[in-house]
This record gives C-alpha cells, sequence and structure tokens, in this order.
C-alpha cells in the first residue's frame, strides 16, 4: 500500500467518533491522477468488492484492499466515471449482499437503488445572505416557516398514456428542483413567510415514509433532480431572502436490503441489541448512537447539509426516541434499563450533545430544531450548562392543548379554559417553535379547518382566530401547506394541495389572512423580539372562562401592542381590556374584518382608557369583542415615539 493510502488523521478521527466531515473521507472522489477512489467501513466483512455497471455489479475483478484494521476498506479505479452506477458487493461467512454506499452523493432514482458517481460544480452566490444570517440574532428575529412536502406541494397536471407504472406517473408530474424554485419563490414571497421547511430531501425508497426513513443521508432525493438542482433550489430561496429548513432523520433507518441494514452482514449501523434497534411502530431501525464509527456518519451528514448545500437549520426528528429505552416499551416485561435502573438512552443523549456542539462550532446563527415529545428538560440549553444543546424545540403541548381546545363545543369551553393557559406556564423552560405540522393533519385527523368546531363560518373563523393566537404568543411559529388556504381534506401524500379551493372567497381570503398576518408579524418587533424574555408577555385577562375571551400584551423594551382573543361566536359590546398605560387606543389589526370573510365587528375610531376607582395606574378601554376573533390594539404615539396621555 502506499504511503498516500494511510489517512492517518481521517482514520484517527473516524474511529473517535470525531470526523465531521468524514463524506471527504469516504464513498466515491476524483483523485487528480484521474481515478475514483471508494471508502467504505464494513467491520466484519471478510472482503469487499465494488459491483458496478462495467462488471455486472458481479464485483469481479474489482476487489478492495483494507485500510488499516479497523474495518476500512479501499479501492481504485480509472474505468469509473461521473454518471456511473455502482453498489458495494460485501462478502461476510460465505454470503453476499449488494449495498447502496452510505456515503453515496447521489442515487438512483427508485425503484433502482445503485448509488451514482456524482460531481457538480454549482457555484453558491448567496454570501449576502449568508452573511445577514451570520450578524443575526435568531431569538430576536421574525421566523414564520412554510412546512411543506416537495412532492405535493404542486404537481403538473399528467394523465396515464398508456404502458406508464405508478411511479413513472408520480414522477412526471413532480416539480423538478429548478422547476419548484420558479413556483415557490414568488408564492413564499408573496405570503411574507421567512423559512421554508422541507420534508426530507435525503434518498429514500418508499414514497409514502415521506422521507423519514432513509438510505442516502449524504444524497439529495432523485425524484427530482441531481443534487446540483438543489443547490440551486436553496440558492435562489437565499437570494429572495428565505430561509432554508430541511427535516434530519438521524433517530432510525429503513429496512431494505440495499440500505444500512446488517451492512457488513451484521449489525454494523444499527445497535446490537435487538430489544433497542428495533423501532416496531415505524418497522425501522435504530442507529448504535454510542459506536463512534456511528457519530462520525451522522455528524458529518448534517454538517454535510450545513456546509455544501448552505441550508439554514435542520429541524431534527423523533428526538424522544433517540434518548429513551422505552419510547416504545409499555408493558412491564418490555422494560430496559441501564444498570443503574434509568431509562435514558446515554448513547443518544450523547450523540445529540455532539452533533449540536459540532453545529454551532461551526456557525452559531444556525437553526437546530428539537422535534421532541418528551418531557426532557434542557432541550434547548447549552450542552456546557447540562443541556441538549439544540436552540429551538418544537411544543407540541401548545399544539395539542389548542387543538383539543378548539374542537370543544362552545356552550363547554369553560371547562376546557386552563389548556389554553398552561403553556404559558412552562413558555420559557425552553426556546420553542408553535407548530401546527403535517403530523396534525394526516391519518384521520383531519385539517385545521376540519377540526374547528361549528359550521362553515364559525370553522373559518376560528382557523383566522388559531393563526392569530400563534402568531401572538412567544414563540416562533410554523404551519404545514395548505393550511393556509383552508384545506377541508387532510393531507394527501400522493397528490397536490387543493388549489381549486382558491376559486372560493372562504379560501381565498383565508389565504390573504395569512398573508397578511405573516407582514404584521414581521413589521412589529413587539410579536417577536422578546419572544424567549418573560417580559416579552403580559397577561391582562387570563380567568375569565364565562366569556373564553384572553387578552395579553406582547412587548419590545417599551413598545407593545394589546392582543385580544375571543373563543365564543358572541359579540361583546363595551367589553372592558385593562390596558398597562394611560392613553388612546386603537385597533390595527381584526381577524373578523370583511375582507377575511369576517362578519365585520370592528373597532373604528379612538379608544381611550379610563381608570377604575380613580388608580391611575388601574386603566381600562372598552371596546367591541367580535365574534371568533383575533383583535390586535396599540397606544396612540407623540411625533417622538413617546406616549400620547389623553386622561
Amino acid at each position: 500500500m502506499s504511503k498516500k493510502d494511510n489517512f492517518d488523521l481521517d482514520k484517527y478521527l473516524f474511529h473517535q467518533g470525531n470526523h465531521f466531515k468524514a463524506y471527504e473521507f469516504l464513498g466515491a472522489h476524483p483523485e487528480a491522477d484521474g481515478n475514483i477512489r471508494f471508502i467504505t467501513w464494513a467491520p466484519k466483512a471478510d472482503h469487499v468488492q465494488l459491483a458496478c455497471n462495467h462488471n455486472d455489479f458481479t464485483g469481479r475483478d474489482m476487489d478492495f484492499e483494507p485500510l488499516g484494521e479497523n474495518g476500512l476498506w479501499i479501492y481504485r479505479t480509472a474505468q469509473l466515471s461521473k454518471g456511473d452506477t455502482y453498489k458495494y458487493r460485501i462478502h461476510f461467512d460465505g454470503v453476499s449482499h449488494l449495498k447502496a454506499d452510505p456515503y453515496g452523493f447521489y442515487h438512483e432514482k427508485r425503484p433502482n437503488t445503485a448509488s451514482i458517481v456524482y460531481l457538480d460544480d454549482f457555484k453558491f452566490t448567496d454570501d449576502a445572505w449568508l452573511e445577514k444570517r451570520r450578524k443575526s440574532n435568531v431569538y430576536q428575529s421574525p421566523i414564520s416557516i412554510y412546512e411543506m412536502h416537495l412532492g405535493t406541494w404542486m404537481k403538473h397536471p399528467v394523465s396515464d398514456t398508456g404502458g406508464l407504472t405508478d411511479d413513472e406517473l408520480t414522477d412526471l408530474a413532480h416539480y423538478s428542483y429548478r422547476e419548484a424554485a420558479k413556483a415557490l419563490i414568488p408564492y413564499l414571497t408573496e405570503m411574507n413567510y421567512t423559512h421554508v421547511e422541507f420534508l426530507p430531501l435525503t434518498e429514500y425508497p418508499f414514497d409514502l415514509s415521506w422521507g423519514y426513513q432513509v438510505t442516502g443521508y449524504f444524497s439529495a432525493t432523485s425524484r427530482y433532480g441531481n443534487p446540483e438542482g438543489l443547490k440551486f433550489l436553496i440558492n435562489e430561496l437565499h437570494k429572495a431572502e428565505i430561509g432554508v429548513i430541511m427535516d434530519y432523520v438521524p433517530a432510525h433507518f429503513c429496512r431494505d436490503d440495499h440500505g444500512l441494514r446488517l451492512f457488513d452482514g451484521t449489525p454494523a449501523y444499527e445497535h446490537p441489541d435487538e430489544r433497542i434497534a428495533d423501532k416496531r411502530q415505524w418497522g425501522t431501525l435504530t442507529f448504535d448512537f454510542g459506536r463512534p464509527e456511528i457519530q462520525s456518519f451522522l455528524v458529518s451528514a448534517a454538517m454535510y447539509w450545513f456546509r455544501e448545500f448552505h441550508v439554514d437549520g435542520l429541524r431534527i426528528d423523533a428526538v424522544h426516541s433517540m434518548i429513551d429505552l422505552n419510547f416504545e416499551n409499555h408493558e412491564p416485561h418490555e422494560k430496559i434499563y441501564n444498570s443503574d435502573g434509568s431509562e435514558t438512552n446515554e448513547g443518544g443523549v450523547e450523540f445529540l450533545k455532539k452533533l449540536n456542539t459540532a453545529v454551532f462550532d461551526y456557525d452559531q446563527s444556525l437553526l437546530m430544531m428539537a422535534e421532541d415529545s418528551s418531557d426532557t428538560p434542557m432541550v434547548t440549553s447549552p450542552v456546557d450548562k447540562g443541556g441538549l444543546g439544540f436552540n429551538f424545540k418544537w411544543d407540541l403541548g401548545w399544539m395539542h392543548d389548542r387543538l383539543s381546545y378548539m374542537d370543544k363545543d362552545f356552550s363547554h369551553r369553560d371547562y376546557f379554559h386552563n389548556r389554553m393557559t398552561f403553556s404559558l406556564a412552562y413558555k420559557y423552560n425552553e426556546n420553542y417553535v408553535l407548530p401546527l405540522s403535517h403530523d396534525e393533519v394526516v391519518h384521520g385527523k383531519k385539517s385545521i379547518v376540519g377540526k374547528m368546531y361549528g359550521d362553515q363560518w364559525q370553522q373559518f373563523a376560528q382557523a383566522r382566530l388559531l393563526y392569530g393566537s400563534q402568531m401572538s404568543e412567544p414563540g416562533k411559529q410554523l404551519l404545514f401547506m395548505g393550511q393556509e388556504i383552508g384545506m377541508y381534506h387532510e393531507w394527501k401524500d400522493r397528490e397536490q394541495v387543493d388549489w381549486h379551493l382558491l376559486d372560493y372567497p372562504d379560501h381565498q381570503n383565508l389565504k390573504k389572512y395569512v398573508r397578511d398576518l405573516n407582514r404584521f408579524y414581521r413589521t412589529h418587533e413587539e410579536f417577536y423580539r422578546a419572544d424567549y424574555e418573560p417580559e416579552g408577555f403580559r397577561w391582562l385577562v387570563v380567568d375569565d372562562a364565562e366569556h373564553s375571551i384572553f387578552s395579553y400584551t406582547r412587548n419590545a423594551g417599551k413598545k407593545f401592542k394589546i392582543c385580544i382573543l375571543n373563543y365564543r361566536p358572541d359579540v361583546y359590546h363595551d367589553f372592558k381590556i385593562p390596558v398597562p398605560y394611560p392613553g388612546t387606543y386603537r385597533e390595527i389589526f381584526n381577524s373578523d374584518s370583511t375582507e377575511y370573510s369576517g362578519s365585520g365587528v370592528v373597532n373604528d375610531g379612538r379608544h381611550f382608557s379610563f381608570a377604575e376607582r380613580h388608580i391611575r395606574e388601574d386603566q381600562h378601554i372598552k371596546v367591541t369583542v367580535a365574534p371568533l376573533a383575533f383583535h390586535v390594539f396599540e397606544i396612540e404615539t407623540n411625533s417622538d415615539g413617546g406616549m400620547k396621555n389623553d386622561v
């Protein structure tokens, strides 16, 4: 073996679990002499061959050599070039298996499963965006996320002309990455979203897993084009000042034969204890998070999307399943315990800490969002303070409480009043994102509008109210595609969003409302500047279960806005709302406006504050509260920014 094959530092870091650019070491790479170098990790393999289109995938005459003594294998050839397809033929105990390259940059479109030698010379032109991002404070910035599945957001109309498979018809309907850029960016700009979040775009074999069962952690899915196409889409989004978040799935992987399962004939990537490895709920396998080579693999995969594709954030799926040994084990005989009697998956915890440390050592301005359904504390606390190190966590409790309240009969809502206030009791324990995600509008769960109690008008009014609540409470916000136009159907994971509904006023006006709400949010810093500081929020009306009315202020320094939310279909005249300062107040936003298909109960003119019991500090205004509505009021100010005092 030549001296240049030593790769001493690469091998050392990889086997220590600290190689965070392992994709530059393993996989298929061109070399200066015209060879393509292949390196893979198969620690228990007896022999490894390169099976490719040049040897009919037999592996014949293309034998790897060991690279050191810890399961790395290397092979060079000048026979392959960009576009050639390959797999690894792994031999173990007299049996061989064909495996796609875990570090492959591009893979064949399903149902084919080979890796593709891929090189591109795409040049990003998003320096202005990256510089702006690095100078920003993510906690004090507006973040309004449009979550979407690229394959079903919008489709080309196609018809079966005969002889096409279902997969071929599906692919004809898909927008490519480049086509999506032309349609999606104007829409996101019109709707005033700050970020788009894509369901996973890493390679996966089964369409209806939506990308959550991955085979290619370093590969942009070929459904929508090649990796250069995805880079183009991200680059164009950045030029339009739209951030890009991508779902990342290190919790588990699929069992497909060409993937990571029993990669070298033994559990190499999955946990060796079948009880821990088996994700029964999803039919998948759990990574062996404590194994150093798996840490190098998974951290490198995350860093790959930041470094090579310029994504701005990752949403880490199913964190609870990574940190709880008994995530699916509920019966006593199923329980797994550590030697000290605890049920924490220590490997998963340490991996997440290593992942987040690596990401923020690279760039403090990135977003690492935990989708965690557990009550684990300090998820968004720094690692050096004892936390998991994320900077945001989805508040699934907020989502469940809101939706379970708003499907109740109006006359019964007083019994469930505390569901609307409970999340504020723990609001500052973590840095929360308030999600209304794809998980809530699939498989019998109904759409957002469909979840609302009442007749059609009441359902749309409550959708506007819910979105107003989401915008105005502390935390960043996320809404899944189709819910901004009031889809009646759940997310149809084979069909596009029901865009035809925009021919009807209620749906068109809900879209207009979400557009205006996002713009209102972005232009009033009170709603985002102090999301994670207690002084950014103050209750004004919290215990009015009789009327199902809530009121609070959102604050940024001395600036504030008053929010009023009515969860009943009743109009309340001359309703007293406490205000923090004496002065004159005006309504500046109202979800019941007729332009949003509301009933038109609005508050025109000026509203003077009055003192209770002649105590100057005990002020209120009297307003008309619209049915099932979200109102925002502000105090009038002088030309120098000071508050007018008309009392």
